[in-house]
C-alpha cells in the first residue's frame, strides 16, 4: 500500500512540475526569445509581471491617464485596436502647434476622479479635444513583439538604409527621424512609435509609463498637466516621483527579450506572393530582413530578423495623420512592420482599414506607386500577395 501511495505522489509531483513548466512558458505578457540565460529569463519574467501590473492611485496612477496597465492595450505583448487620440493646430505659417497649454498633443482620456486635500476638492476627469484643435488623429496600440531586435540595430544601419534608398530612387526614399536620447543626451535614430519618435526601449517604457498611466520616473519626472491646467496638480495625491526606475527597467527588459511574432504556414501561394510583393516595390520600404549589431544578449547579437520594415519615415500623403513629432512632419509615418500582420483584424495607424487589401489601396504619397501596381495585378497574383501578407 505504501508503494502505491509513493507512486501516486510521484505522479502528482510530476504533473505539478509539468503544469508549472507550461505556466512558465506561457507568460501572461508574452513569449520570451529562445536562448536566454537563466538570469535573462528571470529578468524577462520579472518584467512581464511589471507589464501586467495594475497601477493604483497609491502607486501614482494618473491623475489623468489612459489605462492602469500596459497589458490592457498590448495583450500578450501584441497590439490591439485600442487607440489613443492626438490633437493639435496648424498655425498661420503652416507649422504644427501641439497646443501643450491645452494638454496636447496626447489626450489622457481618464481621471482618478474626486480628490480631497486640506486645500479643498478637485475632480480629475479625462481630457477632451479642445475647440482650438484643427487636427485630430487616432493611433492604435502597436505590437511589442520582437522590438528588442530592432533596438539592437546600430544607428549606422538605419542611416545606410536611408542612403541606399536615396541612391536607388529619391522619389520613394525614407529618412531617419533624429531624436534625443534622454539617457545619453545624444541625438540618435528614432525607431519606435508611429512617427519613429522614440529611440530606445528604455525611453519607450518611461514615456508610456508617464503618458499612458501617469507614472513619473527618472526620465519623465513631471506629471502631465490635466488639459494643460498645471494648478490642478496641487491636488495630485502622489506628487513624489512614482517609480524610482525599477519599473522602467523591468518593462525595458521585458520588451528587449520578447520574441517576435510567429510566422504562419509557408505554402506555394505564400512563396509566390512574396515574389509579387518584391516585384511591385513593397519590399523597398517593408524591408524583409535587417541585422542586429553587437548585444550582451546572445539571442540579439548579430542576428538576421524579418520585420518587413525599414523603420524610416516616408511621406504618405493623405495617409499621414497630420501630427508632427520631432523631425517627422504631419505627412510622414514610420514604415509599419508587417510581422504579426496575421494576428490583426484592423489596419493602418487609425485602425480605419478593415482588411489588408483596403490598407494597401489607401497607400498614398511615396507608397502610391506600389499601390497603383497592386491595383493592376491579376486576380491570381493579388490573391498570392494577400496570402503572403496573411502569413506574416
Amino acid at each position: 500500500m505504501r508503494s502505491v501511495y509513493v507512486a501516486l505522489l510521484a505522479i502528482g509531483v510530476c504533473c505539478l512540475l509539468s503544469l508549472q513548466s507550461i505556466a512558465q512558458q506561457r507568460q501572461p505578457g508574452g513569449t520570451p526569445l529562445d536562448g536566454l540565460t537563466p538570469a535573462q529569463r528571470l529578468a524577462f519574467n520579472e518584467g512581464s509581471r511589471t507589464f501586467s501590473k495594475r497601477y493604483e492611485i497609491a502607486d501614482g496612477l494618473g491623475p489623468v491617464f489612459n489605462d492602469e496597465s500596459c497589458g490592457d492595450c498590448h495583450r500578450n505583448g501584441g497590439g490591439s485596436n485600442r487607440a489613443v487620440t492626438r490633437f493639435g493646430r496648424i498655425d498661420s505659417r503652416g507649422g504644427f502647434d501641439h497646443l501643450a497649454e491645452l494638454g496636447g498633443s496626447l489626450i489622457q482620456s481618464r481621471g482618478i476622479r474626486s480628490i480631497t486635500t486640506a486645500d479643498g476638492t478637485h475632480d480629475f476627469v479625462g481630457e477632451r479635444t479642445p475647440a482650438a484643435a484643427t487636427v485630430t488623429a487616432l493611433r492604435r496600440s502597436q505590437p511589442l513583439q520582437g522590438l528588442g531586435l530592432v533596438d539592437a540595430v546600430p544607428d549606422a544601419t538605419w542611416r545606410a538604409l536611408a542612403q541606399a534608398q536615396l541612391e536607388a530612387d529619391p522619389s520613394t526614399a525614407g529618412r531617419v527621424n533624429i531624436v534625443l536620447d534622454l539617457t545619453t543626451g545624444r541625438a540618435v535614430a528614432g525607431k519606435f512609435g508611429w512617427k519613429a519618435q522614440v529611440p530606445t526601449l528604455q525611453q519607450f517604457a518611461a514615456d508610456a509609463l508617464l503618458n499612458e498611466i501617469g507614472i513619473t520616473n527618472p526620465l519623465f519626472q513631471d506629471e502631465a498637466c490635466p488639459q494643460g491646467d498645471c494648478r490642478a496638480l496641487d491636488f495630485n495625491p502622489a506628487p513624489a516621483m512614482n517609480d524610482d526606475g525599477r519599473d522602467v527597467e523591468g518593462l525595458a527588459d521585458f520588451m528587449t527579450m520578447l520574441a517576435p511574432p510567429a510566422r504562419g504556414p509557408i505554402t506555394n501561394d505564400v512563396i509566390a506572393g512574396e515574389q509579387v510583393f518584391m516585384q511591385i516595390g513593397c519590399g523597398g520600404c517593408h524591408r524583409p530582413t535587417v541585422r542586429t549589431g553587437p548585444s550582451p544578449v546572445s539571442a540579439l547579437n548579430g542576428v538576421d530578423f524579418h520585420p518587413y520594415s525599414d523603420f524610416l519615415l516616408h511621406d504618405m500623403g493623405s495617409l499621414g495623420d497630420r501630427i508632427a513629432q520631432g523631425q517627422a512632419t504631419g505627412l510622414e509615418m514610420r514604415t509599419q512592420p508587417l510581422w504579426g500582420l496575421r494576428n490583426a483584424n484592423r489596419f493602418l495607424h487609425d485602425a480605419a482599414a478593415a482588411s489588408v487589401e483596403e490598407a494597401i489601396r489607401r497607400h498614398d504619397g511615396q507608397g502610391r506607386p506600389s499601390r497603383d501596381q497592386f491595383v493592376e495585378l491579376t486576380a491570381d497574383r493579388a490573391a498570392q500577395l494577400l496570402a503572403f501578407l496573411r502569413s506574416l
